[in-house]
């Protein structure tokens, strides 16, 4: 039976017909089938008929415009659905066209907590900061603040925006917050940054759903909390909560920053054993952690096995490569990509300009710089200048990185002037490494790199005075070097160790041991001073 060829089927069963694989042709046919029916003279069924093109077949919804422009007194629902397909668009801004046309469309209809629960939602997705707070007020003009619909959208909407303390308002304001709210503000704070709030409340919630597991995960991660978020994850598993990509991506991205292979090759694992689709997201996930973790060929094993990838994936992989030393890899992939058709983003440039750098193709860096603009209409951020600088700087150029940072359209970062520093500090001119520390302390003057590296300059050129006047300097402006850090993974857990720090629970066994090392150390130094001779009496002492 083709579409439409009868006349005695019921106006529902025609509007059954549209979903979301119907093509404009046949929503056309639909539509002139009602129109000889008569059915279309119902304001109440015409809003129905453009409900049911805006929300099942979204790729129409210009058409679905079309057809509620020929009705003049459109119906609340019809409108609020117009709003809530919008809402989720590409398009959110036209949402508060019909919003206004529920006020001018001559049939005396006032919004609804849909309405505005649908607005608040089109105002996060536009990340309007003046229209979001306009929403708020007008909600509460119309006595829908209460409603905990448009309450927990409230709670997303500032959360987007980047307005925590907004958020903190609209939860206090709630008498008896429900899950959902509680979920929202969970997320809220710690998308927001505000990890201790959202543990605290999530600690204080009766029932939890994954989605607030996964919000807290995910802000310890974000925060730089790894080792608080792969516990969380523990207590997700021992919980019984469904683990989802989302999930996953989180704790991988918590194994990065340790640089905790066994932790993420078992989270891997944990992956494949729960069949959780790796799609482009957690695929990124696992060859960013890969990557970071040093392990390039379990990196570029998931990259191969993807058939799914996005810019981020080359990306990503393009990264690593760099990363990892293999800068002709990179650069051999960046061409595949070309290839493939994907475009690049600003992302990609960064990799290839570190490529460039780990195999000094100086020239070529600089083409590909001018590329960006040129051939892919991606203007260079301080980022890849900073690439340049670093690029020119490694290779010995330091007067061309200078004038680079001099010629930026941007203003120079610390990144620019750190890279200058750096080679400064290889080549040992000091001159020019003075210059940038200068630079990079007025830009930040708690900076304590830039003070460390000036010092090594001069310790270098054995200017012990200068060491002692920067020393000086950095009391002076209370500027404390940071204690050094370092991880090591035992049987999947990371271990952290900072400088003066005696809190880990073995740290009696481990100082027994780096005494003990500490002995033969001095032991095979005094039978071994020639190989020590070019080495200053304090650096020949045990730490």
């Amino acid at each position: 039976m083709s579409y439409l060829t009868f006349r005695s089927v019921s106006k529902h069963s025609i509007l059954s017909l549209v979903d979301s694989r119907s093509s404009l042709r046949q929503l056309k046919q639909i539509h002139n089938q009602l129109l000889i029916n008569g059915y279309l003279n119902d304001a109440h069924f015409l809003g129905q008929f453009v409900a049911a093109i805006a929300l099942k077949s979204p790729n129409h919804l210009e058409y679905s415009n079309l057809v509620l422009h020929q009705c003049h007194t459109p119906t609340l629902f019809a409108l609020n659905c117009m709003i809530r397909a919008h809402s989720k668009s590409s398009t959110p801004q036209k949402s508060f066209h019909f919003f206004n046309k529920i006020f001018h469309c001559g049939n005396c209809i006032s919004p609804d907590n849909y309405t505005f629960n649908f607005l608040v939602r089109a105002s996060a997705q536009l990340l309007a900061r003046r229209i979001g707070p306009a929403v708020h007020g007008s909600l509460i003009k119309y006595g829908f603040e209460f409603d905990p619909h448009v309450q927990s959208g409230l709670i997303f909407m500032y959360s987007e925006l980047g307005f925590l303390c907004s958020c903190h308002q609209v939860f206090e304001s709630i008498p008896n917050p429900d899950l959902v709210c509680q979920t929202a503000m969970v997320s809220a704070c710690a998308k927001c940054g505000d990890v201790g709030f959202a543990r605290k409340l999530f600690d204080s919630m009766p029932r939890r759903d994954p989605i607030a597991w996964n919000a807290v995960i995910s802000g310890y991660a974000q925060c730089g909390q790894s080792r608080d978020a792969l516990r969380l994850f523990h207590f997700m598993q021992l919980e019984g909560v469904k683990v989802s990509e989302v999930t996953m991506v989180s704790v991988l991205s918590a194994c990065s920053q340790l640089g905790a292979l066994e932790h993420g090759r078992w989270a891997h694992a944990y992956v494949q054993k729960n069949k959780i689709p790796v799609a482009v997201t957690l695929g990124t996930a696992l060859i960013d952690m890969y990557a970071k973790c040093g392990d390039m060929n379990e990196a570029m094993q998931v990259f191969w096995g993807m058939k799914e990838k996005n810019v981020y994936t080359w990306s990503s992989a393009m990264n690593g490569l760099a990363m990892n030393g293999a800068g002709d890899k990179c650069l051999e992939l960046f061409s595949l990509m070309q290839n493939e058709g994907v475009l690049p983003n600003e992302i990609t440039f960064l990799s290839i300009l570190r490529a460039c750098c780990v195999v000094g193709l100086v020239e070529d860096g600089r083409k590909y710089l001018v590329s960006m603009r040129k051939d892919y209409g991606i203007e260079p951020l301080v980022e890849h200048y900073g690439c340049i600088v670093d690029l020119y700087g490694r290779a010995g150029r330091l007067d061309e990185a200078l004038n680079i940072i001099n010629e930026m359209p941007l203003k120079p970062h610390n990144g620019a002037w750190g890279a200058l520093l750096n080679a400064c500090k290889m080549y040992k001119n000091m001159e020019l490494g003075e210059l940038a520390s200068r630079k990079i302390i007025e830009l930040e003057g708690k900076n304590h790199g830039a003070y460390v590296l000036l010092s090594n300059i001069y310790a270098d050129s054995k200017k012990w005075e200068m060491v002692d006047n920067v020393r000086q300097a950095m009391k002076v402006n209370g500027v404390r070097k940071q204690p050094g850090c370092s991880v090591i993974e035992i049987d999947g857990e990371a271990h952290e160790f900072f400088v003066g720090d005696n809190s880990h629970p073995k740290y009696g066994d481990i100082e027994v041991i780096l005494e003990e090392i500490s002995m033969r150390l001095k032991s095979y130094a005094t039978n071994s001073n020639s190989l020590l001779s070019d080495i200053g009496e304090e650096e020949k002492e045990p730490l």
